[in-house]
């Protein structure tokens, strides 16, 4: 018995011999490789979520009230002088409602001098287009109404400086000219 229990220890032996070494083993193939490097772990890059980009201006509204209008400029210079300082008017508005769409528009002006009070006065405009006569007399105005003002109509205010009181005046464009319809104060 001790025979076979030394022959099965002897071919176990053998047989580890065997599997541990193989035809294929060789000491390059137990060297281990060099190892790549890991793959990079990126972390995506979250942008912030924002919408669509703005849509470009479109062109300015001609309906919209533009007192940078160079209609304006190019009325005013045409006016006569002041008759109170013999100046030139400023072309830069005081006031007013200037539009393109409307049958009546205006915009006060000053004259152009350094005077504490200068003079004043309305020019008004039909379609957008500078109305050079058949005007009533609109010097002294330094304001809208704006809840008389109308697509066409227009409320000039005079406020006096001395009784603080305001007073207005309405012109309407009645389909040739513009014409006075009231006045409250």
């Amino acid at each position: 018995m001790v025979s076979i229990a030394v022959g099965i220890a002897v071919s176990t032996a053998a047989l580890s011999t065997l599997v541990g070494c193989g035809s294929g083993d060789s000491t390059v193939s137990k060297t281990p490789e060099a190892a790549a490097p890991p793959p990079a772990v990126t972390t995506p890059s979250i942008a912030p979520t924002v919408g669509p980009p703005p849509p470009a201006p479109g062109p300015a509204d001609p309906c919209a009230v533009n007192l940078a209008a160079p209609e304006i400029a190019k009325a005013v210079s045409e006016l006569p002088r002041d008759p109170r300082s013999n100046q030139a008017w400023s072309p830069e508005p005081v006031a007013g409602n200037y539009n393109e769409c409307a049958q009546l528009s205006a915009v006060i002006v000053r004259a152009n001098t350094n005077a504490e009070n200068p003079n004043t006065r309305a020019v008004m405009f039909h379609l957008g287009k500078f109305i050079p006569t058949g005007v009533p007399d609109t010097y002294g105005f330094n304001g809208l109404d704006p809840a008389g003002t109308t697509g066409d109509t227009v409320a000039l205010r005079y406020s006096g400086e001395v009784d603080g009181l305001a007073s207005i005046v309405r012109f309407r464009w009645n389909g040739n000219g513009v014409e006075l319809i009231g006045n409250t104060g």
